[in-house]
């Protein structure tokens, strides 16, 4: 339905900073955050919980980001499988950006020009993320629901 189509390079671009955030999400954690420290004071069934729920956070950011390397082109030719799919990426970005300053005192970040330049930049990367995957999902879903 739509005559233009959305560039291969803006998809791995956003692809290459998913996999990004997935990399330095630990020394975030760790380094930034102390987060480690604060988990240990959980009960050990928590503490696990916790882990694995940052495991899958990383996990989900570096696989989004493989797939759209892997699947670039899948990724917008407007199936079924190409709107479940960018749906899914776009929900789970525009929910990390709700969520990032919603909830997140992020007052409580150490407050030095480093910290702030790569709070500043992360968040520039899920917005990013967000945008194009809606983006790319409502491109889908346009081209689907034409075809049907």
């Amino acid at each position: 339905m739509f005559t233009y189509e959305i560039p291969n390079w803006l998809i791995i671009v956003g692809a290459i900073g998913q996999m990004f955030t997935a990399v330095v999400y630990p020394y975030v954690r760790h380094v930034v955050f102390d987060w480690y420290n604060d988990i240990k004071k959980l009960k050990p069934l928590n503490q696990e919980i916790a882990k694995t729920y940052g495991r899958y956070i990383q996990g989900l950011n570096f696989s989004f980001g493989l797939i759209s390397i892997l699947f670039t082109n899948d990724l917008k030719d407007q199936s079924g499988l190409a709107v479940a799919l960018t749906g899914l990426i776009a929900a789970y970005w525009t929910g990390k950006v709700i969520t990032q300053f919603s909830y997140y005192p992020m007052y409580e970040i150490p407050n030095k020009p480093i910290i702030k330049i790569g709070e500043l930049l992360m968040n520039t990367l899920f917005i990013t993320f967000s945008l194009l995957f809606i983006w790319l999902f409502i491109y889908n879903i346009t081209g689907y629901l034409a075809t049907e």
